[in-house]
Formats: C-alpha cells, sequence, structure tokens
C-alpha cells in the first residue's frame, strides 16, 4: 500500500522532461526517497488512539510545496532538534511489521534519508512542524543552485566565504532567517561548525545576528539586500507581469524563454502567480495561458 501510495503520488507530481537521443527521461519536482521517507513515517509513527480515531494521514499538493501531515505529535523523548538521532517508537509492533517488509531498514533513518535526498536534488530541507494533535512535514520545490543565484553570489566574491556559507546566503534570499539546526540540516554538518560558519556570516556583514542561544536566528543584513535588490531590478512575477501587460497573455513556453527557466520552474512561477490571484489561468494543460484578472 504505501509502494502504490508514492507510486500515485510520483504520477500526479508535475515533471520535467529530458530529451537522451530518441528516449524522454521524466524529472520529478521532488525525489522519490524523500516522498517515500515521509509516507512510511507518517504511518510508522502516527497516533492511532481513540483520541485520533476519524484523522487520517494528509498529503497535500501545491504549486511551490507538497505537506504530508500526520495524527498525533512528536513522541517520547523526541524533539524537532533531535529528530535524526533521538529514537522514541509509538507503535513498536507497526514499526517491527514494517522491517520486516523492508520498508524501514534502520530506525531512524528516515529523517536523514529524507535531508539526504532533498540535499542531493538541490532543494531545501524539509521543513518539520509539532504541532501537538499532528506532525507537518513541507518539502519545497524551488531550487536553490541555479544560475541566477550565482549571478548573485557573485557580488560577494571578495568575501571569504565556504560554499556552505553560499547556500545558506541563498536559503536566506528565500527564507525570513536561518537557525543553527537550519544550517546543520541545509549544510550537513555539527552544531559547532554551524555556529562557527554563522558567526563568520555575520563577520562578513552578510547577516545580523538576533536574540541568544537557543532562541539566536540569522537574517540578511541591508547590505546583502541592497546588493539583492540591484541585481535583480526586476522580480521573475515582474518581467511576467510586464510581459502580460505588453501581450495580453503569456503560454508556459513563452514564460520559459522570458525567464531563462526549466519548463518545470516556468509552470511552478505561473502557478504561483495563479494561487495568488495575480494572474489567471485560461484552458488546460498545453493549451493553457494566463492572463491578468479583470
Amino acid at each position: 500500500m504505501i509502494g502504490d501510495a508514492v507510486n500515485h503520488i510520483m504520477a500526479s507530481i508535475r515533471k520535467g522532461s529530458l530529451i537522451e537521443g530518441l528516449y524522454r527521461r521524466d524529472i520529478p519536482e521532488y525525489p522519490e526517497e524523500a516522498i517515500r521517507e515521509a509516507i512510511v513515517n507518517a504511518v510508522a509513527h502516527r497516533d492511532y488512539s481513540n483520541f485520533a480515531r476519524g484523522s487520517y494521514i494528509q498529503i497535500r499538493l501545491f504549486a511551490d510545496r507538497m505537506e504530508i501531515q500526520s495524527p498525533g505529535g512528536l513522541y517520547g523523548t523526541v524533539t524537532l532538534e533531535t529528530l535524526e538521532e533521538e529514537q522514541s517508537t509509538r507503535n513498536r509492533t507497526l514499526v517491527r511489521l514494517l522491517e520486516d517488509l523492508h520498508l524501514v531498514e534502520n530506525r531512524g533513518s528516515g529523517i536523514k534519508a529524507m535531508l539526504g535526498a532533498m540535499r542531493s536534488a538541490n532543494l531545501e530541507p524539509p521543513r518539520f512542524q509539532d504541532r501537538r494533535s499532528s506532525f507537518l512535514v513541507t518539502m519545497r520545490n524551488l531550487t536553490l543552485m541555479n544560475a541566477d543565484a550565482i549571478a548573485w553570489l557573485n557580488r560577494f566574491a571578495d568575501k571569504p566565504l565556504n560554499d556552505r556559507q553560499r547556500l545558506a546566503l541563498v536559503y536566506l534570499r528565500h527564507n525570513p532567517q536561518i537557525t543553527n539546526f537550519d544550517y546543520q540540516r541545509l549544510a550537513h554538518v555539527d552544531s559547532v561548525t554551524a555556529s562557527r560558519e554563522l558567526r563568520g556570516l555575520v563577520q562578513s556583514g552578510l547577516t545580523s545576528q538576533h536574540s541568544s542561544r537557543r532562541w539566536s536566528h540569522y537574517i540578511l543584513s541591508d547590505s546583502a539586500k541592497e546588493k539583492d535588490e540591484r541585481s535583480l531590478p526586476l522580480l521573475p512575477e515582474d518581467k511576467v507581469l510586464d510581459y502580460v501587460r505588453r501581450h495580453g497573455s503569456i503560454t508556459r513556453k513563452q514564460c520559459v524563454g522570458l525567464l531563462d527557466l526549466k519548463d518545470i520552474e516556468a509552470r511552478t512561477c505561473l502557478h504561483r502567480m495563479r494561487d495568488k490571484g495575480i494572474l489567471m489561468q485560461i484552458g488546460y494543460k498545453k493549451s493553457s495561458c494566463y492572463k491578468i484578472p479583470e
């Protein structure tokens, strides 16, 4: 059943295509391994007690993210910060059954596998939220290191940054803040290394630290934001809007050429603008175009 669920989701996710010789290879938005581990974890660790009776595991697809929510918050001594290391099993019999079926290899390895799969796909680490009555995993399909991000990072070529710190800066372009735990999962380093490299970003003048100790978080400095604004005179959405105002509408293929994106990224951008109400979609699939709502 879990395998069928993964296959169904992979078939539902929008894909890009790569032509190799006479054959076409589909490229999914999210790594299959990450989806599989998220679903297995949801099934294995959800709350099956009478308090959660009638509640279901929910899988929601949006233009820019996927959410997998299961009944019941974190169990036992596990916290959001110790997800990769700490083990506390709510449903021992079920977990043993999943191990016998080879759906679970090593207890506690699912989160690490999920993080590794997203990292290998050049995507942000999944976000975990413990809502006490439920547990939410969010995976975003935003590619971190693309041509636009590299062009922006070149503005800081005079700064003594390593690749992990550059990745953190790109992460901050799309997120309001980064914490030590975020940095650990993003760069695959320990807490000490994360602290040292985050301090380095502060010393370089590119980020600023707020709060202290376990509540510490970092945001882009005003100087970095100013450089970001100069390097991006028009955001992708602004470019699309300008094109639609001049031509009346835009198709996905035209968006690819306008923004120099992959087909899957152009579709995500257009769907995000549609979901915000900035554009309205006319038609479906290949025949669709996007206009400004009247």
